[in-house]
């Protein structure tokens, strides 16, 4: 709620100079109603930066219909878009103060935060079927113990590349006994049509496109290895603005709600951003995607605490690190909480 002050003119226009005005709550659609969720401060960022991803469907919405931009603007705030590529770029982007706000899978996340990123996982953007293991059309690879030896693409830090380490160990086997060549997602399905690589750990859209488009096999699928899609703030914006992150996922809501109300304009969106082709976007997100659990908490806390034993047999998280206590401080659902209600 805007700050009391008092009626003067001159009073009013000092008060506002010295940032003490604030704005009211971003409204939020319709039955989400946060008017009471945005505290005031007299902090406010001059401006806002947030990843927009291929992987992220809602970032799509929500950079393309401005809504953020709208509420911002009325507190001189101004908004920043920055693509991400994978997880591992926007843990990257976060940890450098690239952006304030960064997508990411959950077990990215875990691993961002156990080697010291200082992170809080506050939303979740998706519950998507987005990795597995895939192989050019005409492979005879069909199972993850026929991976042994051979050179297997994937993004480090990635969901894809949690996701084969945890299919191998299954396997009995390890990082160890494959050569994994390391690629960001698009060029590692390059890779796999060129035949530079045997398999490749996959990530939508770009899985996706190369099912529709050069009949590639997903050979091995397993959705209890997949940790869901995480909106992650830097811990000192969070302490800083708290108003701002509620802010965000206020729009952040509106968009997701506005997806799942609108699926062919949505899908419109992610063909113009990503290039794609309908099939391959229908493929994306009519059989893949799940926008419909916004609230992080214990199940996302359990889902990447299963991938904890795995990252550190493979060196990913130290061993001395406790995966328990750090999925503890990593996610945070007091801000979700606020913005989206029972």
């Amino acid at each position: 709620m805007p700050v009391l002050f008092q009626s003067t003119r001159r009073k009013f226009l000092s008060l506002f100079a010295l940032g003490i005005v604030t704005v009211g709550s971003l409204n939020a659609c319709s039955n989400q109603q946060t008017s009471s969720s945005t505290p005031s401060s007299a902090n406010a960022p001059q401006v806002v930066r947030l990843d927009y991803a291929y992987y992220n469907p809602v970032s799509l919405v929500l950079k393309k219909k401005g809504w953020l931009e709208e509420e911002l603007q009325k507190s001189n705030i101004k908004v920043e878009w920055v693509l991400s590529q994978g997880s591992n770029k926007a843990l990257e982007f976060l940890n450098s103060s690239s952006i304030d706000f960064g997508s990411t899978s959950g077990a990215s996340a875990l691993v961002g935060k156990a080697n010291g990123n200082p992170i809080k996982s506050i939303y979740i953007y998706s519950k998507p079927e987005w990795t597995a293991l895939v192989v050019p059309a005409n492979s005879p690879i069909n199972s993850v113990a026929d991976l042994k030896g051979k050179r297997i693409a994937a993004t480090r830090g990635t969901d894809p590349f949690i996701f084969l380490l945890r299919a191998l160990n299954e396997a009995g086997l390890s990082d160890k006994d494959v050569e994994i060549v390391p690629l960001q997602h698009a060029d590692g399905k390059a890779a796999l049509e060129k035949g530079d690589v045997d398999a490749w750990a996959g990530l939508d859209p770009f899985m996706a496109q190369t099912e529709v488009e050069k009949n590639s096999k997903l050979f091995y699928r397993n959705p209890q290895f997949i940790s869901q899609g995480f909106l992650n703030v830097r811990e000192s914006f969070a302490q800083q603005y708290p108003n701002q992150v509620l802010q965000v996922l206020t729009a952040y809501e509106k968009a997701r709600q506005w997806a799942i109300a609108n699926p062919d304009e949505l899908q419109k969106i992610v063909i113009e951003e990503a290039k794609l082709s309908e099939p391959v976007a229908q493929k994306q997100l009519k059989e893949r995607t799940n926008l419909t659990e916004p609230v992080i908490g214990d199940e996302q806390k359990q889902v990447i605490t299963a991938a904890g034993t795995v990252l550190k047999s493979s060196g990913i998280i130290p061993e001395s690190i406790n995966v328990t206590e750090v999925v503890n401080t990593l996610i945070d659902p007091q801000y979700v909480n606020k913005v989206v209600k029972p």
